[in-house]
């Protein structure tokens, strides 16, 4: 049995202390596990970016062994700028979207530690007044 253990036999106090050990382990290790999942996402973009430009490259060059010369008209060139500029902005919502999602999720915690250290002050005042009304039973 560790040095704590047996200063501290309480089931309360070694709960509170694994307690604290937990979540701090678990603070620190998050922006770890973030951080990967970031490189993660960006390897990905990289890999998609590869993936298309090299189909580009692919199709440039059997258009030129093939002597194929693509007379595209403006509108074609039109919408492929319009879709990518409707790609760019529906990227930009969908991260607007996340983060008012986080903000508003936060918040959400934010009242839901306030509640619950609210409801154990209620349960402490509760349980004082009933271990009261107990002795004052046991007096007479």
């Amino acid at each position: 049995m560790n040095e704590f253990l047996q200063k501290h036999k309480d089931i309360f106090t070694i709960s509170k202390t694994n307690n604290a050990r937990f979540f701090d382990a678990t603070k620190k290790i998050s922006p770890k596990y973030h951080q990967s999942i970031v490189r993660l996402q960006q390897d990905y973009i990289d890999a998609w970016k590869t993936v298309i430009n090299s189909a580009i490259s692919l199709e440039l060059e059997y258009a030129n062994n093939a002597g194929f010369v693509p007379n595209v008209s403006e509108s074609t060139l039109q919408t492929i700028h319009e879709m990518t500029e409707l790609s760019i902005q529906a990227y930009l919502q969908q991260n607007k979207i996340i983060f008012d999602t986080v903000v508003t999720t936060k918040q959400a915690f934010a009242t839901f530690n306030d509640t619950t250290k609210s409801f154990t002050s209620m349960n402490k005042e509760i349980m004082e007044f009933l271990m009261s009304m107990y002795e004052e039973k046991l007096k007479t």
